[in-house]
């Protein structure tokens, strides 16, 4: 097991955790409540004890999955949500961002109730509101450290500029990014300023949304309301099958391994910097455990040389041009 700061919290957590998104929306049905707190379980008992979710994930859904799982066990997870995205709860549908001290307020009380604690540990602004100074919003959410309901600040998605003025008004603990093999745009600004800031980088779709398991073949996509399928160029048309050629080529190194692609993808993720953690989504325990044994992975300069060449070669953007316009970029 691999341990990492959270910033400069003092808090520990396995570098290792788990995003908890695909048990409520995304990836096909929402999981049985009752096994999904089964899995949170299991991935507590296991070492994990870095969750994350999000208002937005289910509009609350997932929220009370976690809620329901660790209410009787606080005291061993370590817990983040986000807040800022708003729409329709009906439609479950994303209008804009909402930044502002009342639209936070509103959230951290509803996420507080949800998940059945009287503290966050890590709290997101889930996307930067474009119609607000990012100044206002973090000055808002420092409050929230002060009244004791938020350990920490996390910004997600947010460039280097903004970075900077976030700490310029309270220290930011945490700075969630998209980061795998196939998805290294925070390598240029971002990353740097967080390693010399002591901030930690907290790398979502460390898999590439599954791509980089192996899972999918050029038979076998997501298809139908599937999330990749939808908002995903990767997922589509010829970008797929090149992209599909890519992770044979994981396979490949894997195979030689003895280990799974997705063992390799976070091996690789977890090498780039000591600040650095990852929260793989599953629901499948199966997965989680093999997505546990990567920590004991370490890749040689030949095997990292040849991965760190796929990027340039990934075809399609990561989302479609809707959601490329929520990120701080």
């Amino acid at each position: 097991m691999i341990r990492r700061e959270i910033g400069r919290t003092g808090r520990e957590v396995n570098a290792i955790g788990l995003g908890c998104m695909g048990m409520s929306i995304a990836y096909g049905e929402p999981m049985d409540q009752g096994e999904a707190v089964k899995l949170l379980h299991a991935a507590l008992d296991r070492g994990v004890d870095h969750f994350d979710t999000a208002e937005l994930y289910g509009f609350g859904a997932n929220e009370e999955l976690l809620g329901a799982a660790f209410h009787d066990r606080r005291d061993k997870a370590f817990i983040a949500t986000k807040f800022g995205p708003v729409g329709d709860l009906k439609e479950r549908t994303v209008r804009g961002v909402d930044g502002s001290e009342a639209n936070m307020r509103r959230a951290i009380e509803q996420s507080l109730r949800l998940l059945k604690t009287d503290h966050v540990d890590l709290y997101y602004l889930h996307r930067k509101d474009p119609g607000r100074p990012i100044e206002e919003t973090v000055e808002a959410m420092a409050k929230l450290v002060k009244e004791g309901k938020i350990g920490a600040i996390g910004l997600s998605e947010v460039n280097a500029d903004s970075l900077r003025r976030a700490q310029a008004v309270h220290p930011i603990a945490a700075v969630q990014w998209e980061y795998s093999i196939f998805t290294r745009d925070i390598e240029r600004e971002v990353l740097p300023l967080c390693w010399d800031t002591g901030v930690t980088v907290v790398a979502y779709s460390p898999l590439g949304r599954g791509m980089l398991t192996g899972a999918f073949t050029r038979d076998h996509k997501p298809e139908g309301q599937d999330y990749r399928a939808v908002v995903s160029p990767r997922f589509k048309g010829e970008a797929y099958g090149a992209n599909i050629d890519l992770v044979e080529e994981i396979e490949r190194l894997a195979k030689a391994r003895g280990a799974q692609p997705s063992q390799i993808a976070l091996a690789w993720v977890l090498a780039t910097k000591p600040n650095v953690v990852t929260i793989p989504g599953t629901t499948k325990l199966a997965n989680l455990e093999a997505n546990l044994q990567a920590a004991d992975i370490k890749l040689t300069a030949e095997e990292t040389a040849s991965l760190d060449g796929l990027a340039d070669k990934v075809q399609g953007e990561r989302y479609d041009e809707r959601g490329m316009t929520l990120v701080d970029a």
